[in-house]
């Protein structure tokens, strides 16, 4: 992930009917998370955690799905550390990680990605005072290790990336370093930079914590780990200088020569038009549109080769390092064109990974995911599952300042269950480094101060890590031919005419991921036959207990109904739904309210419950452009965040033996304000009035004979 403005994610389809809500911002109040101030709260789902991470052993692969040493199955519900906003900080100070990782617990969290390490200090571990990257900082490598022994205690993995964002310098012995930046691609095949990438998975995973008196490598805290962040090759790639691009030619003229018979280079030369022992060039820009099939075809088969080979040796090597975690290689993460060729080498690895933004390029948009379920989230994600691999999502997110941000988290936890996927990661959570730091939100993937966002990280914790949603009853699987993987390329990507994005398979309706689970069988098998799924609204899922209404006046609703947890996710106003324990008569235009059971009971049984209900986040004199698609020059605002508090009433329904039902408003440390808000019985349930105080989430009480 980079910071905005980003350059490998999907912009969300425009929805360019989307008659815009008419925000009164006479309605935003002041509400500011506080974490610092948090000791305990009602609010508090640690519970769910098995304290500490890895206790019994390492997480391993076992039918399909992650499971913990005795078989038992274990999803992760996490959030990066990273420090994009002004005054946040990667690696937080020794004394701040206690702080964070009890945070983190508290609010459902059970995995952080461990993301940008390879950076230089002060953000990563790299020591950037020389030449090279091949050491580490002193300090941050404490501050590592420390806050790895806290994550531990607090029954909190970790999924380790190796390269990210490492920056090489000349005194790595890496050829036109200062143009390289990331390295993205050259990763893939220089041999230098390979070297590199070794040295610094050994150096790490065999440094001993001092904390928890174990290498990484043995460490069981440490679920996954990952060989690359969003990097790939492909053709037409550009390398950064003329050195790479020699090496990456000489590379693929030897693999002709070991892999093309002479009739077939000699095919091969003259379709190039090149003489003698001169090299073929590979394909560039246009010239792979109207180049011959089968030049097409080779060079494609060439790099599906590399990216396999490097996968493959960096899998030996570090299981040959005594890495027993399973392994990822990267993820699936430009949905402007089919990711097959990728992918052939990616499902060779342990597990597959996928990444995807709502909104990615703030400031495009400002439209609400329920109007388009067809591009959502979840239908993006959804078609890199592999069938038999755990299938994770290692960023997602609904970017700020988007004002439907409230339907993210939820959706994604109840979808990312009806398809029992292993891992969920929110990006991205930055830890402030000032103690006296100003509360509002400094960064548009910043979860940590969002007061909207972050409480919703609870209920879906609750709902995912738990399985409140079933898995689909069936399973649709589809498979690609090898004719149709070589020349996926070929086909029309992004928003051009003819483009099937995102799934990029024709005769695949893309409300199917809504409706079953779906899985990629293989990438050698015939071409996926037609598929049905329904047309219009409402779309549900087979186990009925997810269903997506649209309508042309463009006031979409998600609904959650499960036992022990339920949402009205969108216009709620508009569509009158209402659950078999949850109605709701609100006044916003648009708001997300989610209950479920803090107990494990269902909710008809349950005692003590969590209800979050979230509208708009902004920033105090926050500033929209003239077409409120995303922020004016100088728009950020400033403290404190506001919140248009949902406000209404919210009705508890079929609530087994209650004789009174109560409500405490939670401030943003999670401890009660004022006195409980007592519900009243009707006709209908127990009638809970919410909005005042102003806050975005309460723990409900029933009382009982």
């Amino acid at each position: 992930m980079t910071p905005i403005p980003v350059v490998a994610a999907l912009i969300s389809l425009p929805l360019a009917c989307f008659a815009q809500a008419q925000w009164d911002d006479g309605l935003l109040k002041p509400y500011v998370m506080d974490h610092r101030a948090a000791a305990s709260s009602p609010a508090d789902v640690s519970f769910l955690h098995d304290a500490p991470a890895g206790k019994d052993g390492y997480i391993r692969i076992q039918g399909g799905h992650l499971v913990k040493p005795n078989g038992q199955r274990i999803r992760f519900w996490g959030v990066h550390l990273t420090d994009w906003s002004p005054g946040s900080i990667e690696l937080p100070p020794k004394e701040d990680s206690p702080m964070y990782a009890r945070t983190l617990a508290r609010f459902g969290v059970n995995i952080v990605r461990l993301h940008f390490l390879d950076k230089w200090a002060p953000t990563g571990i790299v020591d950037g005072s020389k030449d090279d990257t091949r050491s580490f900082d002193a300090q941050q490598l404490d501050r590592l290790d420390f806050l790895v022994s806290e994550l531990k205690k607090n029954g909190i993995y970790m999924d380790l990336n190796l390269n990210v964002g490492r920056v090489f310098k000349e005194g790595d012995g890496v050829p036109d370093a200062n143009r390289l930046q990331r390295a993205k691609s050259v990763t893939l095949y220089d041999k230098r930079i390979i070297e590199l990438e070794k040295e610094y998975a050994h150096n790490l995973l065999t440094h001993v914590n001092p904390y928890t008196k174990t290498e990484y490598r043995k460490e069981p805290a440490i679920a996954i780990v990952e060989i690359l962040n969003e990097n790939g090759i492909g053709q037409g790639y550009n390398p950064p200088s003329k050195f790479y691009g020699d090496e990456l030619d000489a590379l693929y003229n030897t693999w002709l020569k070991t892999n093309l018979t002479p009739e077939q280079l000699q095919k091969l030369r003259e379709q190039a038009g090149v003489q003698g022992d001169a090299l073929i060039p590979r394909l560039a820009g246009n010239a792979r549109a109207t180049a011959p099939k089968d030049r097409y075809e080779t060079e494609v088969r060439f790099f599906m080769d590399l990216e396999n080979k490097f996968y493959q040796d960096m899998k030996t090597y570090l299981r040959d390092l005594g890495v027993k975690q399973p392994l990822i290689g990267t993820a699936d993460h430009g949905h402007s064109g089919p990711p097959w060729v990728m992918l052939t080498s990616l499902t060779k690895l342990d597990m597959v990974d996928g990444h995807i933004y709502w909104n990615q390029y703030v400031g495009v948009d400002n439209v609400p995911m329920v109007n388009d379920p067809l591009h959502s989230t979840v239908v993006q994600l959804s078609r890199t599952a592999f069938a038999g691999k755990p299938y994770t999502v290692s960023e997602t997110n609904h970017p700020f300042p988007n004002e439907y941000a409230s339907e993210g988290i939820p959706i994604i936890a109840a979808y990312s269950g009806f398809q029992d996927w292993d891992m969920v990661i929110m990006y991205t959570f930055e830890p402030k480094k000032d103690p006296a730091w100003k509360p509002y939100v400094g960064d548009a993937f910043d979860l940590s101060l969002d007061p909207v966002r972050m409480t919703e990280m609870s209920v879906g914790a609750l709902m995912f890590l738990r399985g409140d949603v079933k898995p689909a009853r069936q399973t649709v699987e589809r498979t690609y031919s090898t004719e149709q993987v070589l020349d996926a390329g070929l086909l029309p990507g992004g928003l051009r005419p003819g483009s099937e994005q995102p799934y990029f398979t024709p005769g695949f309706p893309l409300a199917l991921p809504l409706e079953h689970g779906v899985r990629i069988k293989s990438f050698d098998g015939p071409p996926t036959a037609k598929l049905t799924a329904t047309e219009g609204s409402p779309i549900v899922s087979d186990t009925k207990e997810l269903t997506w209404y649209t309508s042309e006046a463009k006031t979409g609703l998600v609904t959650v109904e499960t036992d022990r947890s339920q949402a009205l996710i969108g216009f709620i106003k508009a569509n009158h739904k209402s659950l078999k324990n949850l109605g709701a008569d609100i006044t916003n235009n648009f708001a997300t309210i989610v209950l479920s059971s803090m107990d494990g009971k269902p909710l008809a049984r349950s005692d003590k419950m969590l209800l979050t209900a979230g509208s708009r986040v902004a920033n105090t004199e926050q500033k929209w452009n003239d077409a409120h698609s995303g922020l004016g020059r100088g728009g950020q605002g400033h403290a404190p965040t506001l919140i248009e508090p949902v406000a209404g009433t919210v009705t508890l329904k079929g609530i087994a033996g209650a004789t009174a039902i109560s409500a405490a408003a939670l401030d943003g440390s999670g401890k009660p304000i004022g006195n409980e808000i007592q519900a009243k019985k009707t006709a209908d349930g127990w009638v809970l009035p919410i909005g005042d105080p102003v806050t975005t989430w309460y723990v409900v009480s029933v009382r009982r004979r």
